[in-house]
């Protein structure tokens, strides 16, 4: 599986990325009182304001991103922090980026197993 690297120390960083032919938009940021992450995702629009899609997703450790959310208009390959050798039981600033990554799951059958 792929992943997209992040750059933590540069927080908050947007990019865009191409996912399943088409281009989007990432920022992600840090929240630091709380320990976590957070993703927004927007769509590129040509114009000086790209369209809002998701703002604040919290990422969860071997949680789908957006995986709450039905909206056809959302990447289909699933995006999903992961730790592989299974050892990390939440996702931190300690480990992500060390242990834990955001993989790009597009093989998932199943919108329940990241895996």
């Amino acid at each position: 599986m792929d992943y997209i690297p992040i750059d933590k120390e540069n927080l908050p960083e947007m990019f865009d990325i191409d996912l399943a032919d088409e281009t989007f938009k990432l920022k992600f940021a840090y929240n630091e009182t709380g320990d976590f992450f957070t993703v927004d995702l927007f769509r590129p629009t040509g114009e000086e304001e790209d369209e809002e899609m998701i703002i604040g997703e919290k990422m969860v450790l071997n949680k789908p991103l957006w995986s709450d959310i039905t909206d056809l208009s959302l990447p289909a390959p699933q995006l999903v922090p992961m730790d592989l050798s299974g050892i990390e039981t939440c996702l931190t600033w300690g480990n992500f980026e060390k242990t834990v990554f955001l993989y790009i799951n597009d093989q998932a059958d199943d919108e329940d197993d990241p895996l």
